[in-house]
């Protein structure tokens, strides 16, 4: 089971074990681009991030000043290319006076709702953030196209002043700006909103930056969940988390098992000053494209990988290698144009790749269930509701499906994350367990076979 309590324990683990000795990070030996373009594109680039991983906004903590003032630059910069706003809120969230403006009915940037987040309250944080996601869309030049939409996304929030999922505890209420993670992809999907505006693609893009990440993917799963366009007329996402620190040209790619064409449009943008691609099949992944896959949309997750930064205060803009992402861009956009262009939509795959094998990432035993929790609805009903399961997973062979809430576990009663997580590890791999599930508002019993992780 991917990590349940958060989806980046498992994250936290390597780089405790890559970097207990903190070394010194050393950034790629990228060139610094030559053209007039280029120059500009690192300023703009350079210039987004220097502002979102600023004191001025302490870290952009989900439901903090900081990431409302956040999202109200991502909005501005979206106004200012004149893209469409298309978000129009059902209800709204109490907002903090003077921050957020939320009008029901009426089309907007901002997508606002409510963050739950259960191991948030655990950790003594509040149970409830109002927050927003930003979403933008820039119409495609092909009518024949205009219900086929791209999705080019990142998250905006990190951890605020919090030490809840820091790296560094004893830092306590220290900023932790979040340059990498993830003002750098905030900063990719605003560069290319830049770019696709001056150059649009056949079919339409959305761009949307969301909140909640930190917490497990809620705004994310907010929006498939309420998306302003219907999610089966989304053809792909793309998504961009800590891309600010390419070294070695390495660029790990996420998802190229998601569609049967994504490999072949992976490998052939990479002709130009080319990565180091390191590609990896699943689309369930600790970010926001795991919420999209779970609705059956082709991902790809682009992320230069883990560094002794992650989570700290330290994680600040002047490591940033500018230049090396404008390279991750660059590749990503030749890419996001192949799709957002060709005449036929990409065809849907269930990836069957192999769960990832690293400490930290379940019971520690190494007990493998497959299933992929729905962290935006923790917290809503007793039990622990599913986003997915991994295709030839021991959940996937009992016969477990996305949306079921499993409610007992090896006969353990499961009211939240922490139960189920537990549950699964009073197991071991070879264990034949009774998983009790809600669907549909029945209550079926299946009977699983565990597995082991990474085998």
């Amino acid at each position: 089971m991917p990590s349940a309590i958060s989806r980046r324990a498992a994250y936290a683990s390597v780089v405790a074990l890559l970097f207990g000795c903190h070394s010194a990070l050393v950034a790629s030996e990228s060139a610094a681009p030559a053209s007039a373009s280029a120059i500009a594109d690192t300023a703009r680039i350079r210039a987004d991030i220097v502002y979102l991983a600023s004191d001025a906004l302490e870290g952009r903590g989900t439901g903090t000043p900081g990431n409302d003032s956040a999202a109200a630059y991502i909005a501005r910069e979206y106004a200012t290319l004149g893209l469409v706003k298309i978000s129009r809120s059902a209800t709204c969230p109490q907002m903090r006076p003077g921050v957020r403006e939320c009008v029901v009915g009426r089309a907007s940037y901002s997508q606002p709702f409510s963050a739950h987040s259960a191991a948030a309250a655990h950790a003594g944080l509040p149970a409830e953030l109002p927050t927003q996601n930003v979403v933008a869309e820039l119409p495609g030049t092909d009518p024949a196209m205009r219900s086929q939409y791209l999705v080019i996304g990142a998250h905006y929030d990190h951890l605020g002043r919090s030490p809840f999922d820091a790296m560094d505890p004893e830092a306590k209420d220290a900023i932790r700006h979040g340059a990498d993670d993830n003002a750098s992809g905030t900063a990719a999907v605003l560069e290319l909103a830049r770019r696709f505006h001056a150059h649009p693609a056949r079919r339409p893009i959305l761009f949307v930056n969301f909140s909640g990440e930190e917490l497990g993917d809620l705004g994310s799963e907010y929006f498939v969940n309420n998306s302003p366009v219907p999610v089966d007329s989304i053809t792909a996402m793309l998504n961009f988390d800590m891309v600010g620190r390419l070294r070695n040209d390495k660029l790990i790619v996420y998802g190229v098992e998601t569609a049967t064409e994504m490999r072949g449009i992976v490998d052939s943008a990479n002709t130009v000053a080319p990565l180091k691609i390191d590609p990896v099949g699943d689309g369930f992944g600790p970010s926001d494209h795991a919420s999209f896959y779970g609705k059956k949309v082709p991902v790809l997750h682009f992320f230069t990988d883990m560094h002794e930064d992650y989570h700290r205060a330290t994680d600040v803009s002047s490591k940033v290698n500018v230049p090396g992402e404008v390279r991750v861009i660059d590749y990503a956009e030749r890419i996001a144009r192949d799709i957002a262009n060709r005449p036929a939509r990409l065809t849907y795959e269930r990836s069957s790749a192999p769960p990832p094998k690293m400490s930290g990432s379940g019971p520690g035993n190494g007990t493998y269930f497959g299933s992929i929790p729905d962290m935006g609805s923790a917290g809503d009903t007793p039990g622990v509701k599913l986003a997915g399961v991994t295709a030839g997973s021991p959940a996937d062979k009992a016969g477990v499906q996305a949306g079921d809430i499993i409610v007992d576990f090896g006969g353990k009663a499961v009211k939240d994350i922490y139960d189920y997580t537990d549950a699964i590890g009073t197991h071991k791999p070879g264990d034949v367990v009774t998983v009790i599930v809600m669907r549909a508002g029945s209550r079926l019993a299946l009977t699983a076979t565990l597995g082991k992780r990474g085998s």
